[in-house]
């Protein structure tokens, strides 16, 4: 049976933790000199919609490192659902690649892709969920902390796409998550009980400063994200007092921060939490490369 990856728990807890074990063992590999081209002869096929920098970056030299190629589609070489049937694009690449990678706005584009695709299709982005990003964020904890279990994290800002499947990772992985956001930005109700029935649901909160007491991680994103630019005004009100700064992290002295970037510096984020000493920012960016790795290994190898 075809294995897709549309959101973080499409991997039971020990195909995750697999997952992150190849990632990691890719990473020492690659700083130790190691070759592992485990993905020979074998083609991606990445359909963007919405650009990214590291998302193309990780995916395409991820797949060269492991001895493959990448096959890049912007939105100008694709329309997906305009022109063709989104089943009819799925079913012809699945001719002509190995696995295909999707960083789309509709989350039901890449559930289609995946129903009528003959080959492995993994979630890039969508305004629903992000899961390679939560990949690189278990991945940088994992190596950080001793334990998954002993470590908790506090996510303050947007329940967003990328804070979605976050939690659902964590319930996974075991990690105590406590989410502090504005109540009109929330997690949803479905998220919160699907993380439950995964192993334990994040603590919700609307208070950031107590949020933050204990924890080992300070996580965030932006406030205002591709496409919503035109809700600007109203979301830097509503997230007032959400910002990761040295005052937050007053109640936390021992976290470290994380950031999935772009980093909109200044507004959910101070540029001297980003570039301080407890800052895994530029970790988290770098495994996203060994995570991705390790997934594409999984389902391909």
């Amino acid at each position: 049976m075809t294995r897709h990856f549309i959101d973080v728990d499409d991997l039971s807890g020990e195909e995750l933790d697999e997952v992150l074990d190849r990632g990691a063992e890719y990473k020492c590999e690659r700083r130790e000199g190691i070759a592992h081209p485990d993905l020979e002869r074998k083609t991606l096929g990445m359909l963007f919609e919405k650009p990214s920098t590291r998302t193309r970056v990780s995916f395409e030299t991820g797949m060269t490192q492991l001895g493959g190629h990448a096959v890049f589609l912007g939105s100008e070489d694709i329309q997906l659902g305009h022109g063709e049937p989104l089943k009819d694009t799925a079913r012809a690449l699945s001719g002509y690649v190995d696995a295909l990678m999707a960083r789309v706005f509709e989350h039901a584009h890449v559930e289609e892709l995946a129903r009528y695709a003959t080959v492995p299709v993994v979630n890039g982005l969508t305004d629903d969920a992000h899961p390679c990003q939560t990949l690189a964020d278990l991945l940088t904890v994992r190596e950080t902390f001793d334990d998954l279990e002993d470590v908790s994290v506090t996510w303050v800002g947007d329940a967003n796409n990328v804070a979605r499947s976050f939690a659902l990772g964590c319930a996974l992985a075991g990690i105590d998550l406590t989410v502090a956001t504005p109540p009109e930005y929330a997690l949803d109700e479905d998220v919160v009980e699907r993380a439950d029935s995964l192993g334990t649901a994040p603590t919700v909160t609307e208070d950031p400063s107590e949020a933050v007491e204990g924890a080992d991680v300070v996580y965030t994103d932006v406030w205002v994200s591709m496409g919503q630019e035109g809700e600007r005004d109203e979301r830097l009100s509503a997230f007032e007092g959400f910002q990761v700064n040295g005052d937050l992290l007053a109640h936390a002295p021992d976290a470290r921060v994380m950031h999935c970037l772009p980093a909109h510096r200044g507004e959910e984020i101070t540029d001297d939490a980003i570039e301080g000493e407890r800052s895994l920012v530029f970790e988290q960016a770098e495994n996203r490369l060994h995570a991705q790795k390790g997934l594409l290994s999984f389902l391909l190898a």
